[in-house]
């Protein structure tokens, strides 16, 4: 079975996400969706709730299946026997930093090729953290993100907006 790795933080997935995963499934048997839990960075949902909310998301996507790891990626794809890794691409901006991760990625296991996506013209700009800063702004979600999504980033800006009483 030819299998891929698309690996990310997800917080929170978005259209973007998706549309790569969909041209992901276009190409392999199988693609992991793959929720980091070590990130290196703060994330605004609980690695529960990401890998939560990516598993809802992707329910009617046929061929995926959603999996969190606690590991170096290329780990985690040899774990699950994984040869290909996907990224996406939006910008000339992001080339630099895909290229240098899929070179550190080839030199941790030389069997892991990687693949770029570029996303659907419509999310070329998005990603996750403008997606927070719009919700946060009380900005509509509606083209950026699944109903799901929203809903929960909603609530959760509702939790962390609430005044605390003295």
């Amino acid at each position: 079975m030819r299998r891929a790795i698309y690996p990310g933080t997800f917080d929170p997935i978005t259209n973007g996400h998706l549309d790569i995963l969909r041209k992901a499934t276009g190409i392999f048997e199988e693609v992991v969706l793959a929720v980091a839990n070590v990130t290196g960075k703060s994330t605004f949902f609980s690695f529960d709730e990401r890998v939560d909310i990516c598993r809802r998301c992707c329910e009617g996507i046929p061929n995926v299946r959603v999996e969190g790891f606690d590991s170096l990626v290329v780990d985690f794809a040899r774990k699950i026997g994984a040869v290909t890794m996907i990224r996406g691409l939006r910008a000339v901006s992001d080339f630099e930093y895909e290229l240098q991760l899929a070179l550190m990625n080839r030199m941790l296991d030389r069997g892991l090729e990687t693949i770029f996506l570029v996303p659907d013209h419509n999310y070329l700009y998005l990603s996750s953290s403008m997606v927070r800063q719009i919700v946060r702004l009380g900005g509509s979600l509606d083209d950026f993100v699944p109903k799901l999504v929203e809903e929960r980033l909603h609530k959760q800006f509702q939790v962390v907006d609430k005044p605390v009483s003295v």
